[in-house]
């Protein structure tokens, strides 16, 4: 299951052969858990190793100096953490987990391997980096032009494809709390609150607590004009 969640991530950037699945399965053959609110990286290290989930949703994020969290990226399963270190050396950011996750540590000289003997993995792996540019754009847009009930609602759009796209869903409840989608949308606790009232009022979500229920998809696409080709997945994962 591993690399079937690898695999089925890196095929909508490229086909891949048989030796190709045979030797990503051999590179995510050993994982472990961490716990929710856990570091992976912090910002100033220098890994050894190269980290993908496999479960669970991590993160990107800044601290500011008043100890406040921008959260830049989500790292959802067949997402890599970290797969620029054997260029940058050092983060410049943290990556901590905010669900339960199971990461596979895959050492650099396996990542070389991978770029300097698969083709095929080494173009699936420039296109997941390009589309990892292209999310950071869309959050871009999202922050500066669209209206914060939309921006969260764009948000919850691309999760469901992103997660459709490795063969997973993200179900009824959102895994995240209004605090952790707070620092992703850039706006106060509060104010989090306030938009997703605005979104159960309209009939695109309900509260379970500190959780969050999605009840109709469909009409949240409509609502966020979402447009998943930014995604740039297979015609068949996103329809």
């Amino acid at each position: 299951m591993m690399a079937e969640i690898l695999t089925r991530k890196l095929k909508h950037g490229g086909f891949l052969a048989e030796d190709d699945c045979d030797r990503l399965t051999a590179v995510t053959k050993e994982a472990y858990y961490l716990g929710p609110r856990t570091d992976v990286i912090r910002q100033g290290e220098s890994p050894d190793a190269v980290r993908l989930v496999i479960e669970g949703i991590a993160c990107r994020y800044k601290l500011m100096p008043d100890g406040r969290r921008a959260i830049v990226a989500l790292l959802l399963p067949g997402d890599f953490c970290d797969l620029h270190i054997s260029i940058l050396k050092r983060m410049d950011h943290s990556i901590g987990t905010l669900t339960q996750c199971k990461i596979v540590d895959i050492p650099r000289s396996t990542v070389d391997d991978l770029l300097e003997n698969y083709p095929r993995i080494q173009r699936s792996l420039w296109w997941a980096t390009l589309v990892d540019e292209a999310i950071l754009r869309e959050w871009l847009v999202n922050m500066g032009k669209r209206r914060s009930d939309r921006q969260m609602a764009h948000l919850l759009c691309e999760m469901h494809f992103r997660l459709k796209a490795v063969g997973l869903s993200l179900g009824s409840m959102l895994p995240l709390t209004q605090e952790e989608l707070a620092d992703i949308l850039g706006i106060s606790h509060v104010h989090a609150q306030r938009v997703m009232a605005s979104l159960r009022d309209a009939g695109l979500v309900s509260l379970q607590g500190r959780r969050i229920v999605v009840t109709d998809f469909k009409r949240m696409i409509e609502f966020s004009e979402f447009d998943p080709d930014y995604l740039h997945l297979d015609e068949g994962s996103t329809s």
